[in-house]
């Protein structure tokens, strides 16, 4: 049996600081918390670091290589809002600890040419080159006008292996494309109602106050992003504190948005040691479609939901190695949008939990986001204290996805 003993960290389970202790993990779990180190255990000295949980970024768009840069930075899961990695198309990622482990959406239910047809230049196509035939069962495209076609596409999209459902509710007016096609409010509605019937969680892009309300209105379990067409008001802010959402606001796509890059991030020694050519060029673009944006708007709408109880997940958005896609890595930018968080007004411990523990309880995750026994070892070691000094996220000491420690 393969058992690894961390020993003299500061330990950060998810929720809070257990101070210094021992860490054993065996056979890919968390075997105890606390106690002797066995003799036939291999020893990790985390003097002088914090031991925490795997991070889990709540919304990107992937795929293997970007999987295996968000596993160098700390990021043992992402949560995919639009993509190929369905139950039936991951098997090989599930057993790979050289990557990160991913859930998805499949793809969101829009209308024909709804979002996010909108960001790509034309002609463009995402996926393999021309003639490269994708591994595993082809995408299910739910394009849907009528409440009787969302609702139709919801068995499929289970069939088909979605872990969630994904609802777009995007008028283009953000992305600078106003009257884009747009899902109604009665086809939002029934979809909303159908998933939900079949025991789905749903999720519903809203980068706007109406189409925050929309989604409210039906009845969504989260919003995957926050929106950033005008300031919050009191009557929002309550608004969605009463249905009970959770909000994931990637910070670092709506700053992206307003062209404001990554290139402070991609500036720090301990992320472009990491990146490629390709990944730091994206960073250092941004999409830059609402310049007329405010990030301190954002920021504070952050706050205030955080104050009024709302949970918050950690997310970025990130998606291929494309300028126009720009502001954004795999990886690198959950600690970014970490930062934001902080920035924004919340304590360290409480942005730490929301890229482990809270986006491991609302997505079902009950085998990680925690260090507890039992549950798996995804497990990262980074030098210093990020309970007090979030940036210290990216001192990455160590990283074990399953017990297998990543090499570097």
């Amino acid at each position: 049996m393969s058992m690894t003993a961390i020993t003299g960290a500061q330990v950060f389970d998810g929720e809070k600081t257990l101070g210094v202790t021992t860490v054993l993990v065996e056979d890919g779990r968390i075997a105890r918390i606390g106690g002797d180190v066995p003799e036939n255990a291999e020893t990790v000295d985390g003097s002088g670091a914090t031991l925490l949980p795997g991070l889990i970024d709540a919304h990107v768009h992937t795929g293997r290589e970007s999987l295996a840069l968000a596993l160098r930075f700390g990021v043992t899961t992402e949560l995919e809002m639009q993509g190929l990695h369905t139950r039936g198309n991951r098997g090989d990622i599930s057993e790979d600890d050289t990557l990160a482990d991913v859930r998805s959406a499949g793809f969101g239910i829009t209308p024909p040419g709804g979002h996010p047809s909108e960001l790509f230049p034309e002609g463009f196509r995402p996926g393999p080159p021309p003639g490269v035939k994708p591994a595993g069962q082809p995408p299910l495209i739910p394009l849907s006008t009528m409440p009787e076609e969302a609702v139709a596409f919801i068995p499929q999209l289970i069939e088909r292996g979605s872990d969630y459902i994904k609802f777009m509710v995007d008028d283009g007016s953000v992305e600078g494309h106003a009257g884009l096609p747009m899902l109604d409010q009665a086809t939002l509605n029934a979809g909303v109602a159908e998933a939900r019937r079949h025991g789905m969680l749903t999720v519903a892009h809203t980068l706007t106050v109406d189409a925050t309300r929309m989604a409210i209105e039906a009845g969504i379990d989260g919003l995957a992003h926050l929106f950033m067409d005008r300031p919050h008001t009191d009557e929002i802010i309550e608004m969605v504190r009463d249905s009970g959402v959770f909000v994931v606001p990637c910070v670092v796509l709506n700053a992206s948005m307003m062209g404001i890059t990554g290139g402070d991030l991609a500036d720090d020694p301990r992320v472009a040691s990491r990146l490629d050519a390709a990944w730091d060029t994206t960073l250092r673009s941004s999409y830059g479609h609402y310049p007329q944006g405010e990030i301190d708007d954002v920021l504070a709408t952050v706050k205030a939901l955080s104050d009024a109880g709302v949970d918050l997940l950690a997310g970025t958005d990130a998606a291929m190695p494309l300028p126009f896609l720009g502001g954004i890595a795999h990886g690198a930018s959950v600690h970014h949008e970490l930062q934001y968080l902080v920035r924004a007004g919340l304590s360290p411990v409480q942005a730490l939990r929301a890229a482990t523990s809270v986006p491991a309880r609302h997505f079902a995750l009950a085998d990680r986001g925690r260090i507890t026994e039992g549950l798996r070892a995804d497990l990262l070691l980074v030098d210093g204290d990020p309970t007090t000094t979030i940036s210290d996220t990216l001192n990455t000491r160590a990283v074990w996805r399953r017990g297998t420690r990543l090499a570097t």
